[in-house]
C-alpha cells in the first residue's frame, strides 16, 4: 500500500511538472503581412499567474518594484520581436531611427506617442487590435516562467543579451534576434533597446497586494518603459526594472514591442 501511494506522489510530482514545463513552453505564432514583403511574427504567450516585482534580496533593486501577486487570465499575443524599422517604415511611410539604420534592427527614437500613431494607424487597416503591453504582461513575457533578476538566472553577460552600459562608448544595437529567446520564444526581452508600455507613470500607484489583469493608470507623470538598453547600465535590464519618461521624449536608445488580445 505504502509503494502505491509513494507512486502516486512521484506520479502526481511528475504531472506538476509537466503542467509547469507546458506553460513556458513558446506558444502558437503568427505571421502577419504587413505589405510589401514585410511580416510581422507574434507568439502566443499563455494566461498566467507570477509575481511581479522584485524580492528586498535582489540585488541592485528599486524601491518602485514592491513583488505582489498578478494573475493574467487571458493568454495575449506578444511581438517575437522588437518593431523593425522596416515594420515602422511599411505601416508610417517613414524611419525615424537614427545612427544605426537597417531593415531588421529595431526602430528608434519613437516617443510614446509616436508609438499610439503607429498603432492607430496599423488597426486602422486590421480589426486584430494591436497595442502595447501593459507593464504586468510585459513582465510577465520576460520572465517566462521564471523568478530570478533576469530570465536567464540571477545574473546576465553580453553572450545572453545585447547589454553594455558603455553609454555609447563602442556598444551599439543590433538586428532583432541576435541573441537566444526566453522560454516562451521571445526575443531581446532584455537589452537592445528600451520598449514602451502602455501604462502610464508609477509609484503610488503600483500595486502592493494580488490583483488580476492589472492595466496600471491611463494617466501619470510619465509613460513606463521596460528592458534596458545596449547602453544603459546592466542591472537596469532586469525582468522587473521600471523606469518612466514623458510621452513625447524621443532617443536613439527608446522602442517598442507590439502586443495584442488574443
Amino acid at each position: 500500500m505504502k509503494r502505491i501511494l509513494g507512486i502516486a506522489v512521484v506520479l502526481g510530482l511528475v504531472g506538476a511538472l509537466t503542467v509547469m514545463a507546458q506553460e513556458v513552453k513558446p506558444g502558437k505564432g503568427e505571421v502577419v503581412d504587413l505589405g510589401k514583403d514585410v511580416k510581422l511574427e507574434m507568439v502566443l504567450v499563455p494566461a498566467g499567474k507570477f509575481k511581479m516585482g522584485s524580492p528586498a534580496s535582489e540585488k541592485d533593486r528599486n524601491s518602485n518594484e514592491t513583488q505582489h501577486e498578478v494573475t493574467l487570465t487571458k493568454p495575449f499575443y506578444m511581438g517575437k520581436y522588437e518593431v523593425t524599422q522596416e515594420q515602422w517604415q511599411a505601416v508610417m511611410g517613414n524611419n525615424p531611427s537614427r545612427f544605426t539604420i537597417g531593415a531588421k534592427y529595431p526602430v528608434t527614437n519613437v516617443s510614446w506617442n509616436d508609438c499610439q500613431e503607429f498603432i492607430k494607424k496599423r488597426n486602422a487597416k486590421t480589426s486584430e487590435g494591436y497595442r502595447l503591453p501593459t507593464e504586468a504582461e510585459w513582465e510577465y513575457a520576460c520572465r517566462a516562467g521564471t523568478s530570478t533578476a533576469y530570465s536567464y538566472g540571477d545574473s546576465i553577460t553580453k553572450i545572453d543579451a545585447n547589454i553594455g552600459g558603455n553609454r555609447g562608448k563602442g556598444d551599439s544595437i543590433k538586428e532583432v534576434g541576435s541573441y537566444k529567446p526566453n522560454a516562451f520564444g521571445l526575443y531581446d526581452m532584455h537589452g537592445n533597446v528600451f520598449e514602451w508600455c502602455e501604462d502610464g507613470g508609477f509609484g503610488a500607484d503600483y500595486p502592493k497586494g494580488a490583483v488580476t489583469d492589472p492595466k496600471g493608470p491611463a494617466k501619470g507623470d510619465g509613460r513606463v518603459f521596460r528592458g534596458g538598453s545596449v547602453n544603459n547600465i546592466i542591472f537596469g535590464a532586469r525582468s522587473s526594472s521600471r523606469h518612466k519618461l514623458s510621452p513625447t521624449y524621443q532617443n536613439s536608445m527608446m522602442g517598442l514591442r507590439l502586443a495584442r488580445t488574443k
